[in-house]
Order: C-alpha cells, then structure tokens, then sequence
C-alpha cells in the first residue's frame, strides 16, 4: 500500500527563506522524519503478532516441499522507514514506510488477505495516523526554526 502525504508548505518556504539552503533542507528533513515516525510506529503497533512460530509457504512449496518458519513479531520487526533522497529534493522530503519483503515476504497477504485469510492492514491501519504525523512534524520544524535563532 502507497499513500502520499502533500502539506502546503507555502507558509514553511516564507519562514525559512531567510535560512541558507543547507539549513532549509535539515529543518525539512527532521520534519519529514518525525512524520514517518508517527506512521512508522503506529504499524508497528497493529502488525498481528502470532502466538507461536508460523510457517509461510512458497510459490513452489508443493512442488519442492521447501517451507519458511517465522517467529512471532517476525512482521513486525520487518516493518522500516527509511529517508528516500531519489525522490527527494530542496525542502520536499519523502520517507518510506513499508515491510522488508526478504524478511516477511507474506506481509503482502496479511495486509491485503488472500481468498482463504482475512486482511489485517497494519501499513494501511497506520495511514489513520497522518494527522498526528503532521502536528509532530509541524512540532519538529517548529523546534529546528527556534533552535536556528527563530523567523527573521
């Protein structure tokens, strides 16, 4: 699952065209990722843990008989966010938000479910958080501003 996130940074830009463009981009950077914090732990917190070790089967379990135990929290610990500079420039600023494929490559079927499994998002569950990610990154660049002596 992928969703975007635009703010109208108009008012951001105004306050900090006095900065250099070192300093502009470190202030949008800690606000981004104070937001990518926000949404980080919230799918952490609803990715399913089960109550013991589970095994996930392959495209070509049947054929090969090859199967992949997991533990518990195995999702969970697979989730990530991690700072995209390819997509990034000036003062926009993206983090993803996701789970590592290689260590939980059946996190596509508990968000999304199967025909046999109910879905339990928890990478769509956490975009509910958005709005609390904003206030903490408009709180982070608030902080990084004053701490770079305020608005001239």
């Amino acid at each position: 699952m992928t969703f975007t996130v635009l703010i109208d940074m108009a008012g951001l830009r105004a306050q900090l065209a006095s900065f250099g463009d070192h300093l502009k981009s470190e202030v949008a950077i800690d606000g981004a990722a104070a937001m990518a914090k926000v949404v980080y732990d919230e799918a952490r917190i609803h990715a399913p843990i089960s109550e013991k070790a589970h095994v996930f089967y392959g495209r070509n379990s049947k054929r090969t008989g090859v199967t992949y135990p997991f533990q518990p929290g195995n999702l969970r610990d697979a989730i990530y966010r991690v700072y995209s500079p390819e997509k990034s420039g000036g003062t926009l600023k993206l983090y993803r938000v996701s789970w590592n494929h290689l260590k939980a490559p059946y996190g596509h079927m508990v968000e999304f479910g199967t025909s046999r499994a109910v879905a339990h998002p928890f990478i769509g569950a956490a975009s509910a958080s958005i709005p609390d990610a904003i206030r903490a990154g408009q709180a982070k660049i608030g902080q990084r501003v004053a701490e770079f002596g305020g608005i001239r």
